[in-house]
This record gives structure tokens, sequence and C-alpha cells, in this order.
């Protein structure tokens, strides 16, 4: 008899969604597909210079359809499609969006559609800072301490801020908005033919850490205390939620017009969503006290402990510590770093300039000129690691601070800017480059400084994610600033793989999220351990940083609400 069950994990990052078809039995991918947001790869909507980053919920749309129907597309689809129990789905986050009475994105209603206020505003969108600076200030003077579970600093990036921003600068987004919705809550809502935004299932991860939802004050903080921010927000919260549910439940089937749509069973399963960190940490085979980090274009980084452990104590300067935000029955501690992959991204960017320039060369024509930018630009960072790698430690003058989309722990500040330091006519692209690698090493050594500081010990770290798996010279720098060894996930879909197995634990194939890790866990492929006659030389890098970081943030202060002398 045929008992084969799959399930389907869907992972939502910045640039594009990836979809797997997994067996539940044993965690084996089956297929894979990934789609690129059309209109985001087209720049749209997004203005870097003002740090804003919107998503159009058709991209969201099509890739969902697209990745899946892909997927299918790669197998035998009568025979698999009929066995598919479950999906579950990951998102980036904070990621929200305006949505009517009925659930829907205002986007995709008329009049609406171009209006990027009118769009998922990306986790890394940065253009709500004065609202969170405004939410820190007003908190301050709370009776109830409402920040208690997200490191005591509101940040720019999440929930709130981001909603009072939109309300405040587009009167007709405002008039339009029923209520403020994340991504990973709204695509399983759209999966099972959801109308009413009342009845949306909100996620714990969501809530707990981006939206102040909190078990120790009965849910959300009360209208007062968003009204005292601003009376913009007076009464918001009667249109959002009181109840929320870890990932391991099910938001409801699929509905008929998306099986149909699809090509799946009327009776799949669709699972709560989570943000991707949060899913990914669970495919990476997260234990308690190890960090995971998913290291992509930002890090973010999950710890889970038995909530008795931390015995109702704020662990300050992290992002967030909720109650089965991960695993049930468990704390989740969420910290990260605002810029990673997207540090070596900007080094790339910077140094290919000139490649730009190529296409009005008079010696080689236009198709020369593209194919030639795109080799080196494909080999550079690789290069880039090699000849780091090959450089003098007595050489290491240089040093770099890697705030370049601002800092997310400890102590979120998202006004903050980059620096570099210790530049000579010698300084040249590799030398720099290590110092940036140096920069991201150092900002994780800092978050593991934190948990330590705040009584929480890291006794390994588990890398997941594009950099974990492409840079050895990355791993191998981390290894060595954190004296700590560093496992490899196998898998490279970690985040998908996460989702599948929530999507196995709310379709009722297994019991709990452990045991769905037990039997779908993939492994290691590699550990980076210490060099230990590297350590002296990092520690020493390591004080300049903070130094280096200490001056950047109190004497290069520099942002639109101050004055700035210049000489």
């Amino acid at each position: 008899m045929n008992i084969t069950k799959y399930v389907i994990g869907i992972d939502y990052g910045s640039d594009s969604v990836r979809s797997i078809i997994v067996d539940a039995a044993n965690g084996k991918e089956i297929s894979s597909a990934v789609h690129y947001y059309k209109r985001w790869k087209q720049g749209l909507f997004c203005n870097p210079s003002l740090n804003q980053f919107r998503q159009h919920p058709l991209d969201y749309i099509e890739g969902l359809e697209e990745s899946i129907k892909a997927c299918l597309a790669k197998v035998d689809h009568l025979a698999i499609a009929k066995d598919i129990k479950g999906i579950s789905i990951d998102t980036t986050g904070s990621t929200p969006v305006a949505v009517d009475k009925n659930g829907t994105p205002l986007a995709l209603t008329t009049d609406f559609e171009d209006n990027p206020n009118a769009m998922f505003v990306l986790w890394k969108d940065h253009t709500a800072v004065k609202e969170a600076a405004e939410i820190n200030a007003h908190a301050a003077n709370a009776e109830v301490n409402y920040l208690q579970n997200v490191g005591g600093i509101y940040s720019s990036e999440w929930f709130w801020a981001k909603l009072l921003h939109i309300l405040r600068n587009d009167e007709k987004v405002k008039s339009a908005c029923f209520s403020w919705v994340e991504h990973c809550d709204w695509i399983p809502f759209l999966l099972t033919g959801g109308s009413d935004a009342k009845k949306i299932k909100r996620s714990r991860c969501a809530a707990g850490h981006k939206a102040l939802w909190s078990e120790e004050f009965g849910g959300l903080p009360p209208n007062d205390f968003f009204s005292g921010i601003d009376p913009l927000l007076s009464g918001f919260t009667n249109n959002l939620f009181h109840e929320t549910y870890t990932s391991d439940k099910a938001a409801g089937q699929i509905s008929t017009a998306w099986a149909e749509r699809l090509g799946l069973p009327k009776d799949v399963v669709i699972g709560v969503g989570a943000f991707d960190a949060h899913m990914g940490a669970v495919g990476g085979q997260i234990e308690p006290y190890h960090l995971c980090k998913i290291m992509g274009t930002s890090t973010c980084d999950i710890l889970i402990a038995p909530t008795e452990d931390i015995n109702n104590r704020t662990i300050k300067g992290i992002c967030g510590q909720v109650n089965g935000s991960v695993i049930p029955g468990m704390l989740g501690l969420e910290a990260g770093q605002s810029a990673f992959g997207d540090v070596y991204a900007w080094f790339k960017s910077l140094l290919s300039w000139p490649l730009q320039q190529l296409q009005n060369s008079t010696l080689i024509n236009t198709e020369t000129a593209i194919a030639l930018k795109h080799e080196i630009e494909d080999h550079l960072i690789k290069e880039l690691s090699t000849q780091a790698s090959q450089l003098s430690d007595s050489e290491s003058i240089e040093i770099a601070v890697d705030w370049l989309n601002g800092r997310r722990t400890p102590d979120a500040n998202q006004e903050l800017k980059a620096s570099i330091a210790g530049l000579s006519l010698a300084s040249d692209a590799p030398r720099i480059f290590r110092a940036l690698a140096e920069a991201t090493c150092f900002g994780a050594k800092s978050i593991v400084e934190r948990f330590e500081e705040e009584g929480v010990p890291v006794k390994g770290i588990i890398g997941i994610g594009g950099v974990a798996k492409k840079s050895p010279y990355i791993m191998q720098m981390m290894a060595d600033v954190l004296e700590m060894p560093i496992r490899i996930q196998r898998s490279e879909q970690t985040c998908a793989l996460g989702a599948a197995m929530f999507a196995a634990v709310a379709a009722g194939i297994y019991a709990s999220v452990e045991d769905a890790v037990k039997a779908m866990g993939t492994g290691f492929e590699k550990i980076y351990t210490s060099n230990i006659d590297k350590q002296n030389l990092y520690r020493k890098q390591y004080l300049r940083y903070k130094a280096l970081g200490r001056f950047t943030e109190h004497s290069l202060k520099v942002n639109e609400y101050e004055q700035v002398s210049t000489y």
C-alpha cells in the first residue's frame, strides 16, 4: 500500500520565492523551483536613496503559482500531487501591507495599483526611522514596559513604525486602510480563500517579535498606548488581532479556487506562516543555546532556550524573545545584522562601476561589453576572497564597521552608517574587502557577546543561507573570530525545508515539530573550527572595531533630523 506523503515548503526571500516538494518521511527534496520577482527585479517602487523598498503583491502571487507549478512540472504531476498533504510558508519580516475589509492588499484594488504606500513594506525599508524614535520615546514614559520583549528598543524595520509612517504620509492609503498585515500571515489567508480581514490568523512569530503582542500583558498594548504616540493609531487595534497561533497549527484548508489553480487536492492543509529565519532555524536543526545564523543579504540570528531558564528576564538589545515563536514550548530569541551579504554586494557594485561604462566603449561591441561585465562580476567576490586570504596578518591595518544598513543588534539603531579607517596608499581592493569581511564577523561577535552579557550562553553556531554555503573564506574567519565551531547545514533550501517540516506537523503527519525535525532533518555538511593562532589577532582587531564603532556612532552622527556643520 502506498503511504508516501508529500509536503510543500515555500520560502519568500527578498529577491525571489523558492518552493520545494519534500517527502515527509525523510526530508528528501523531490523537486524545487525559484521564481524571481519581476517588478522587484526592475527596481520598481523602490528608492534606495530614501531607504524605500516596496514589493508589489502581484510579485508574491505570481511567484507562488509559478514556483509550485514549476515544481510539479519536474515530476510526475499526477503521481505526486495526489499525495501532497500540507503547505507552509515563510517570508521576510517585518514586511506588512495595508489591506481593506476583505483582507485584500490595497495595491490589488482600483486606483492603488502603482502606489508604493499600498504595497508590502519590505523588511529593509527604513523610511520609518522618525516613527520608531517616537515609539521608543513614548514607551520610555509608559507605566508598563511594552518593549520588554523586543530588547527594549523598537526598530524602524517593524510593524507599528511602518504603519504610522504610511498613515502619516499618504492620506488616500490612510482612508482606505482597514488593517495592517504581515506577509507571512497574508499568504496563508490567500491560499485558504479568506475574505474577512478580521479573521486572518496571525502568527505568534510575527506578532510577538514585531507587533508587540505578548502573553505577559494579554495581547497587544492597549489603545491609549498607541493613541498617545499619534492619534492616527487610535482604534487601530480593533481591526487587528488578540489571539496568535504557533506555526505547527493549521490556518485552514486550501480553497477550491487555489487547489484548481495549482492542480492540488482540495484537502491540502495550509499551515500558519512565520518569518524565514524562524522556520529556517527549524530546518537547520536548531538546538537549545546554539545560535542559528541565517546568512544572506542580512542575517537573522535565532536561539532557543527553555522558557524557565530565562524566567521572564528581558534580554536587552536583541530583537525579540517570544514563547513558541520558533518551536512551541520553547522561548525563541531573535537578533541579527541589518547588512551581511549586502556589505559584499555593495563593495562588488562599487568596484564594478567601470564595467557599467563598457557599453560606451569604441573598442568592443555592446554584446561583448555585456558578456565581459558579467564574466568579471561573477568571479569578483571569489577572487577577492582568494587574494584577501593570502594577505599577511601583519598587514591588517584597515578596519571597518558593518552598519551600511544601520544596526539591528545589539541595540537597534537604523540611523547609523558604516565607516572604514586605516586607509593608506597601500589599501587595495583585497585589503579593503578583508576589512569588510572582518567587520561582518565582528558584527556577529557583538551579538554573541550581548547574549552572553545577558546571561544567555552560546554553545555553538549553525550556519545556513547563501553566504554560509558559498563562502569558506567568510565562514572560516567567523569561526576564528567567534572562537567556536560553525556547523553548516547540508540542505540548499533550509528555510523552505523548515516550512515543509511545519507543513508536516500542521497536516498531522507528525505530532510535534521536534518529531518532524528528527525525521526530516538533512544533517550538516561541514564544520569550521577556530584556528588558535588567529585568536590574538582577531581579539585585537575586535577592540579596534568596537572603538571605531563608538566613534562612528557618537562623533559622526549624520541624519536628516540634525543640522550638520560644514568646514
